[in-house]
Formats: C-alpha cells, sequence, structure tokens
C-alpha cells in the first residue's frame, strides 16, 4: 500500500482536487470530507485506490482508511488546503454558460433529493455525531487510562501490588482522565459552537457555565422549577448542545443588526448574558428532566428485556456504524455515565464488533483458497479484536454481502448474553472488543469476556454455515 502522502494525493485527485475540499475532519478510521461540488468525485477511481477500506456517500464525504491512517491523511488534506487555497468557482465546471448553469442546477437537485432521502432525524443524529467525532481520540485515551488506574487501584486494594508509587500513579491517572471528563461540557460546547455556526468561544464559555465553577451550599443556585438547589452539570451535554444551538441563533441575528464597529463588544456580550441567564434558569433544570427521563428509559429497556433487548441492540448496531451513526449513542454514553457511574449500554453495542471478528475466522478457515480475502483478513482482523471493526465491514463482510449479516446475527448473540448476565458497564467511553475490557465496572470483567467469545462463536457458526457461497470459497476476489 502507498504510504500516506501518496494515499492522500491519490484520494484528492479523485475527488476533484484539493481545490474542491471545504473542509476536513476524521474519526478513528473515516476521512470525512465536506465538497464543494460533489459531482467532481470519481467515486469509481476512489473505491479502487489501495488504502481505501470503503466510501460512504453522504453530506460529509466518509472514506475508510482505517485507525491510524485516518488522522495522518486528515492532517496532510489540510496542509494541502493551507498550501493551496481554493479558487474554484462556478465557471470551473465547464462547458458554456448554459451547461454550467444545467450541471449546478442537476447538483442542487442531487443535493436536495439527498437531504429529503436523509430527513431531518438523520440530519440531526449527523448534527450530534459531528459534535463529537473530534473528541473520539480523546475519550479513547482518557478512558483507557482512567481505566488502567481503576485495575491498578482494585490491585492495590487486594494487596495484589503495594507502594507510595502505585498509588501516586493512581491519582495521576485519575487527573488525566478528568482532564476529558470534567471538562467535556466545555469541549462539546465548543464543537457544537462549530456546528452549528456560532463563535467557538462563546460555545465553551455556555459549556463551563454549566459546570457552576466556585458554587458550594453557601453560594447555591436555586432550580425554579423544585425549589433545590441547582447542581453542577445538571442537564448534561444534552443541555449543553441545546444552549448553544440557541446561542447561534441569537449570535448570527445580533451580527445582521449590530453596526460593524461595536460588533464584537455588544454582540458577544449579550449573546452570552442571555444565553447565560436562559441556560442557569431554564435549560439546565429542564434538561436535566429530558436526560433523568432517557437514561432511565434505556436502563429500564436493558433490564426489562434482558437477553432479547441485548440481542437486538447488538444485532442492528453494526449497521449504524456502516451508516456513520454509532456516534449519536455518545451523549447517552455519558449521560449513563454521569448519573450512574457507567454506562450498560456501550458493553451490548460493543458485541458488534465481535460477531464481525467471529465472521472474519470463519471466513479464514471456510475460504482457504481466496488469497485475496484472507490477505484482507491479516490487515483488518487484529485491529478487529482490538475493537475498531470498519476495516472488516468494508474491507470484508459488507464487500461479501452475506457475512455482513451473519455478522450482525453474531453481534445479536453476543448482546444476548450480556444482556443475560445484567449489569455489566462502562465507565467511559471508548472502544470496543479487548481495548474495552479495562474499563467494565464493578469487576464484571469475566461476564463481558464471556459476551464477546458468545459474539465471536456466533459470529462464527452462522457465518460457516450460512455466510459464504462457492463463489467466495473457491475464486480470488472480495466479490461474491
Amino acid at each position: 500500500m502507498a504510504n500516506t502522502q501518496e494515499l492522500t494525493d491519490q484520494i484528492v485527485q479523485a475527488i476533484g482536487g484539493i481545490e474542491n475540499v471545504d473542509n476536513v475532519i476524521n474519526c478513528m478510521t473515516r476521512v470525512r470530507v465536506q465538497l464543494h461540488y460533489n459531482d467532481h468525485v470519481d467515486f469509481d477511481e476512489l473505491k479502487a485506490i489501495d488504502g481505501v477500506l470503503g466510501v460512504v456517500q453522504d453530506e460529509r464525504l466518509q472514506i475508510v482508511v482505517g485507525p491510524g491512517t485516518a488522522s495522518k491523511v486528515a492532517n496532510y488534506m489540510e496542509e494541502l488546503q493551507q498550501s493551496h487555497p481554493s479558487t474554484l468557482t462556478n465557471d470551473d465546471l465547464g462547458g458554456t454558460a448554459k451547461e454550467r448553469a444545467e450541471a449546478r442546477a442537476q447538483e442542487n437537485k442531487q443535493n436536495y433529493q439527498s437531504q429529503q432521502k436523509s430527513g431531518p432525524f438523520q440530519k440531526f443524529f449527523k448534527t450530534i455525531a459531528n459534535i463529537f467525532i473530534p473528541l473520539i481520540p480523546a475519550f479513547i485515551g482518557a478512558g483507557l487510562i482512567g481505566g488502567i488506574g481503576a485495575v491498578i487501584e482494585n490491585m492495590l486494594t487486594a494487596h495484589v501490588i503495594s507502594g507510595a508509587f502505585f498509588t501516586q500513579l493512581v491519582t495521576i491517572f485519575g487527573v488525566i482522565k478528568d482532564g476529558m471528563l470534567a471538562y467535556l461540557a466545555i469541549f462539546t460546547g465548543i464543537n457544537a459552537a462549530k456546528e452549528f455556526g456560532a463563535t467557538p468561544g462563546l460555545g465553551g464559555v455556555i459549556g463551563g457555565t454549566t459546570l457552576l465553577t466556585g458554587l458550594g451550599d453557601d453560594k447555591a443556585i436555586t432550580n425554579l422549577f423544585t425549589g433545590e438547589h441547582l447542581q453542577a452539570g445538571q442537564g448534561g451535554i444534552i443541555g449543553v448542545i441545546f444552549a448553544v444551538w440557541l446561542l447561534s441563533l441569537i449570535e448570527k441575528r445580533l451580527h445582521k443588526v449590530i453596526p460593524n464597529e461595536v460588533d464584537i463588544i455588544i454582540t458577544p456580550t449579550i449573546t452570552l448574558l442571555i444565553i447565560g441567564l436562559l441556560t442557569v434558569f431554564i435549560i439546565m433544570p429542564l434538561a436535566g428532566f429530558v436526560s433523568d427521563g432517557l437514561v432511565g428509559v434505556i436502563n429500564w429497556i436493558i433490564s426489562v428485556g434482558g437477553i432479547f433487548s441485548g440481542f437486538i441492540i447488538g444485532a442492528f448496531f453494526l449497521p449504524l456504524v456502516m451508516l456513520g451513526l454509532h456516534h449519536i449513542f455518545t451523549p447517552i454514553h455519558i449521560e449513563m455515565i454521569n448519573k450512574m457511574g457507567a454506562t450498560y449500554l456501550l458493553p451490548i453495542a460493543a458485541m458488534a464488533g465481535a460477531g464481525q471478528v467471529g465472521a472474519a475466522l470463519a471466513l479464514w478457515v471456510r475460504c482457504r483458497k481466496n488469497k485475496t480475502l484472507r490477505d484482507t483478513l491479516k490487515g483488518a482482523l487484529p485491529v478487529g479484536i482490538l475493537g475498531i471493526g470498519e476495516p472488516l465491514i468494508y474491507g470484508v463482510t459488507l464487500p461479501l454481502g452475506r457475512p455482513f449479516f451473519t455478522a450482525c446475527l453474531g453481534g445479536g448473540v453476543g448482546g444476548a448474553v450480556i444482556g443475560g448476565i445484567g449489569h455489566i458497564g462502562a465507565t467511559a467511553v471508548g472502544p470496543s472488543g479487548w481495548s474495552l475490557l479495562p474499563l467494565i465496572s464493578d469487576h464484571m470483567y469475566l461476564g463481558y469476556i464471556v459476551g464477546l467469545f458468545a459474539a465471536y462463536i456466533g459470529g462464527f457458526v452462522f457465518t460457516y454455515l450460512f455466510g459464504t457461497t462457492k463463489a467466495m470459497r473457491n475464486s480470488d476476489t472480495l466479490g461474491d
């Protein structure tokens, strides 16, 4: 495979040049590109690039290149943007004025149809996902460090290890973890402001406002709806996102009516004053009711549904990953962690990736003659075991078709086991697979491992029996 720079150059060429790139972000495995003109993309060329594992055509083009590579490609594309500022104009569409107008009309029609097809709910989900995608590396790093600290603390409690060094290490690991989690409202406010077109700093201030910094019982703020003291972080990030959305509306409106000479002074001051007061007295209490209800409903579904709920969540989570919509669960995980100390949804959802691992192992055994498939599995399977499943989705199961569905069934089996055992939670948001193990709460490590192996076995059996065809087994391609 080409190195990162060569891979990026090939991708840039296939998407219409760096001038066609509006902005670019990345998650663990995907480069997400906002384009000026979607019809400039050569999708056949893009999908054929060695190193591109998959392409999702959406309002923001998603190019799957795998863990580690995604951030490097995105960074290099940003460097190219800075050195080659966009000069793309309508004339670049080529042809006569009439042809350019017709091309633009067709593009607008396609964009409109795409928006209509996605619908308001999908747009909402994607907006929420875009707020948290840039935070994923911080979630993973801080979460795993906190998980390792918890393991060391358990070993200290059990007298497996001892000493001031390990005690101090646990404290330091906790500080690093809280550097992300304690100030998540601020990070969320900044990213939400970027997504809604507001000033990022103002969004961060509103996020920080919800922390009620410096307020104790002697300086408590009264909850207007209950008469009790307002709690720091009440309403969680749900309240922060809603408040920043309102902030964006007010700020944009003020920019239109405030004279330019005093805009930089008056607009942020009035905006923060209005939204700050609304946040403290209205949004935080009401969002608190919403978040409490949401967490309560999800816990009820998991506890009452048990095996059935676990199967449904485990089986249907993989298609959400395929569509790039799985990050919508991030605020739910965070609210559950804030209120209960752990998210009981994440370990069940993690079984979807384990089902894929089982399916991949079955393909390895069943398709011995398919050298191309086995070579792909060599690279995708190890990271899949660690909890990063997109290389397996786009590089193996989805192109083959049947294994994707049998992998979903395997994930359902693992989810059913986790749901049946019950009370298996994660103390932080992180990757799935074995990487999630240090984050499992209440010493339920064995239960989580049992779920993983159940998903492995389920994915393997379903794929071995129903997930392959004669063509897959005997050919040397990734097609059926």
